[in-house]
C-alpha cells in the first residue's frame, strides 16, 4: 500500500467512524489549521501585463488593442465565432437581452437560484421574470418544468450555470428551438465547463459570462458575450458603446449604453488565462476525490451532474446536508461546526423569487402598465418553487478556491464532516 494510498483509507474510515477527536466547538482539536489557497493568485506576468497597458496612455478600448486580443483569445478558448468584452457579467446579460431584442412587455424564464444579477438584467428591459423550480439533484433550472412556463409572451430562456455546470441542455435546445424562445445561457460561473465536448456559452443563441473578483477567470470586474451569430455581436457592440456602430457596419436603430471594458481589465485577463486550464484540472480531479469521500457519510448528497455534462467549472462545490441523518443538527450549527474545524463554508442562495423587492417591482406604475392585473395575479400563484425552497434550506457550499488545495485537503473536509456526524448530538445540545 501506497502512502496516499494510506491516508486516503485512513481518512475513509474516520469519515465513516468519526474517528478523529471530539470537535473543536467540544473542545477538541481542529482537524485542519492551514488556510486554503487564497484568490486571486497573481505574479509578475501580472504587474508586466499591467504596466504595458499603463506606459502606452491607452486605457480606452477605443485607442488601444488588448480588449480586441483579449475578445479573441477568449473566442478561441471557448470555440465561438465572436466575443464582445463588457464591464461586468451583469453588463453581458443586459448587453445579450438588448441583442436578442428582448422588449418591455416580454417574459423572460429564469431560474431561483441563481445570482441576483440573472433577474436585475430582466427586469432592466421592464420584462417580466418567470420563475421554473429547482432539479433537486443538480441545483440547476429543471428543464423538465420550462415548457410549462411559455406564453404567448415569452421570448427567452435565461439558464444561469451555479457552480459552473449546465441545465439539461439537450431538452432545453430542443425546447427552444421546436418553440422558437430564445436560449441564453448564463455562464458567468462556467468557465470552460461542457456540454457533450462543447463549451459552455456557445451552444444557445448566446452566451454570458462574468469576470468578477470571485469568479474562476477574474479581473476584479469585467464580462462577455458569446455567440455564433455576426449581426447579433453587431448590436450587442452598438448597444455597449452609446449607440456607436463598430466600425464598416451599420449605425444601430435603437439606444444604447456605456457597458465597455477597460484595456487594463483585459490585459489582466489576457495574462489570467495563462493558468485557467491548469488551475481548472486542479478542481476536476480535487472535485471527484472529494465526491466519493463524501458519498460515504450519511446526510451528505453531493450535487450530481447531468449525463451531458462532460465538465463542470466547479466554481462551487455544493452538497444538501440532512440534519436529520445529523442527530437533528440545525444546518446553522453544522455550519459553524464545520467552520470551526478549519473549513470555511456557507449555506448559499436564499430563493431569489421570494424577494421583497420583487413584489415592489411589480406594484410599481411601470409594470402596471405593461401587464395585465390577471397576468400578475397569475404570477404570483404560480411562483410556487417547493423544490428550490428545499434546496435553499439544505444547501452548502465550499468556494472554488477549497478545490485548489490539496488531495488530502479534501480528505480532512471529508473527516471533519464525519467528526461531526459522530458527535451530532452533542453538537444539537450547545446553546
Amino acid at each position: 500500500m501506497t502512502r496516499r494510498t494510506a491516508v486516503a483509507a485512513a481518512a475513509a474510515a474516520a469519515v465513516v467512524t468519526g474517528a478523529s477527536g471530539k470537535p473543536v466547538l467540544l473542545g477538541g482539536a481542529p482537524v485542519r489549521t492551514a488556510a486554503f489557497p487564497s484568490w486571486p493568485v497573481w505574479g509578475s506576468s501580472d504587474e508586466t501585463a499591467l504596466l504595458q497597458v499603463l506606459r502606452s496612455g491607452k486605457w480606452f478600448r477605443g485607442y488601444g488593442k488588448v480588449v480586441d486580443a483579449f475578445e479573441g483569445k477568449f473566442a478561441a478558448a471557448m470555440g465561438s465565432p465572436y466575443c464582445l468584452a463588457v464591464a461586468n457579467g451583469t453588463s453581458a446579460l443586459m448587453t445579450a437581452l438588448h441583442g436578442l431584442d428582448v422588449q418591455p412587455g416580454d417574459e423572460v424564464i429564469v431560474p431561483p437560484y441563481t445570482f441576483i444579477a440573472t433577474v436585475n438584467a430582466v427586469l432592466s428591459k421592464a420584462a417580466l421574470p418567470v420563475f421554473v423550480d429547482t432539479d433537486l439533484r443538480t441545483f440547476q433550472m429543471d428543464a423538465t418544468k420550462v415548457e410549462a412556463a411559455i406564453t404567448e409572451r415569452t421570448v427567452a430562456i435565461v439558464p444561469a450555470y451555479i457552480a459552473g455546470a449546465p441545465a439539461n441542455l439537450d431538452k432545453l435546445l430542443e425546447i427552444s428551438k421546436r418553440r422558437k424562445v430564445k436560449l441564453l445561457e448564463d455562464a458567468a460561473q462556467a468557465h470552460l465547463g461542457e456540454w457533450r465536448g462543447k463549451k459552455l456559452g456557445t451552444l444557445g443563441d448566446a452566451g454570458t459570462f462574468s469576470f468578477q473578483a470571485s469568479k474562476n477567470l477574474n479581473a476584479g470586474e469585467g464580462g462577455a458575450v458569446l455567440s455564433a451569430d455576426r449581426a447579433f455581436i453587431e448590436r450587442c457592440h452598438a448597444y455597449h458603446t452609446n449607440s456607436s456602430p463598430k466600425r464598416g457596419t451599420q449605425p444601430p436603430a435603437n439606444q444604447g449604453a456605456n457597458l465597455r471594458l477597460t484595456e487594463f481589465q483585459a490585459a489582466l485577463l489576457l495574462s489570467q488565462m495563462e493558468r485557467l486550464e491548469t488551475q481548472a484540472k486542479t478542481r476536476d480531479m480535487n472535485a471527484a476525490h472529494l465526491t466519493k469521500l463524501l458519498q460515504e457519510i450519511p446526510g451528505i448528497t453531493p450535487v450530481s451532474l447531468e449525463e451531458g455534462c462532460t465538465r463542470s467549472a466547479w466554481h462551487l462545490y455544493m452538497f444538501r446536508y440532512d440534519a436529520a441523518e445529523f442527530a437533528g443538527l440545525p444546518r446553522e450549527k453544522f455550519l459553524k461546526a464545520l467552520a470551526a474545524e478549519g473549513v470555511p463554508c456557507s449555506s448559499g442562495y436564499g430563493p431569489l423569487n421570494r424577494q421583497p423587492f420583487l413584489e415592489t417591482v411589480l406594484q410599481g406604475r411601470g409594470y402596471q402598465r405593461l401587464f395585465s392585473a390577471d397576468r400578475l395575479r397569475r404570477w404570483r400563484e404560480q411562483n410556487h418553487t417547493p423544490v428550490n425552497e428545499r434546496v435553499c434550506a439544505e444547501g452548502v457550499w465550499f468556494t472554488q478556491t477549497t478545490l485548489l488545495a490539496g488531495r488530502e485537503d479534501m480528505e480532512q473536509i471529508a473527516a471533519a464532516i464525519g467528526k461531526i456526524r459522530a458527535h451530532a448530538a452533542e453538537l444539537a445540545r450547545l446553546g
